[in-house]
């Protein structure tokens, strides 16, 4: 694709999995459940995910929509049980307490300063309780402009009331806002709502059949820059 044509005015980031790395908490999980840390962070995050999708189809019913944080705490209670660790109500707080100090992939800082000067915002499924103080103790909080959270559309990505809240925060239309991603699905519920998406494809999968493809496949966030000069 050429980015010439069509410039982007401003750039949208996933959080969790793209600017963050999710399994920075398998070292904690490693020290409580020796020689399954990695199999616990690996099932948490795919029942994480799974029960997003879930709820959105659902719907809230005749209660509240439960936010990423409640989502997340009950996905690894899923994954404990499942794996038959058995951790104390402290363990498991410090488990959860560490999405708020996940480690930002070692490229996220340099590629988010090299994007300069357009806007540079977070659209996460995660709430603004948990994707606050993870900017401030990263320190990306000083190449960001701004955060939003799905729970401002009352629904988890890849919905497109969830896109929308990024055109009408920064008032663009949709091609010309960069999505960035590492999750395929997301990327493609992008690129269908109408955004120019890139997928961040760190782990050289093959892409998703389900809907429009990503416009460009990068394997790192240190790629991006330089792609916009073709």
């Amino acid at each position: 694709m050429n980015f010439k044509s069509t410039p982007i005015a401003a750039f949208v980031f996933d959080a969790y999995g793209t600017l963050f790395d999710v399994h920075s908490v398998s070292e904690l999980a490693e020290t409580l459940a020796r020689g399954r840390g990695s199999a616990l962070s690996q099932l948490w995050r795919a029942k994480q995910l799974e029960y997003t999708w879930l709820t959105s189809i659902m719907g809230p019913g005749a209660g509240q929509r439960d936010d990423f944080a409640v989502l997340t705490a009950r996905a690894l209670d899923y994954a404990l049980e499942s794996l038959a660790i058995d951790l104390g109500a402290t363990e498991r707080e410090k488990l959860c307490a560490a999405y708020l100090a996940l480690s930002p992939f070692a490229d996220v800082a340099s590629a988010l300063t090299a994007l300069a000067p357009r806007p540079r915002w977070i659209l996460s499924n995660g709430t603004l309780p948990m994707l606050e103080p993870l900017l401030r103790n990263s320190g990306l909080n000083r190449h960001l402009d701004g955060v939003l959270s799905v729970d401002a559309a009352g629904i988890f990505k890849p919905s497109p009331r969830v896109y929308q809240l990024a055109v009408d925060r920064l008032q663009l239309p949709a091609a010309r806002i960069g999505f960035v991603s590492s999750n395929c699905w997301d990327a493609i519920g992008a690129k269908a709502f109408g955004f120019t998406t890139f997928w961040i494809n760190r782990l050289h999968a093959p892409v998703d059949r389900h809907g429009p493809a990503p416009d460009a496949v990068i394997a790192t966030l240190a790629e991006l820059p330089s792609l916009l000069l073709r």
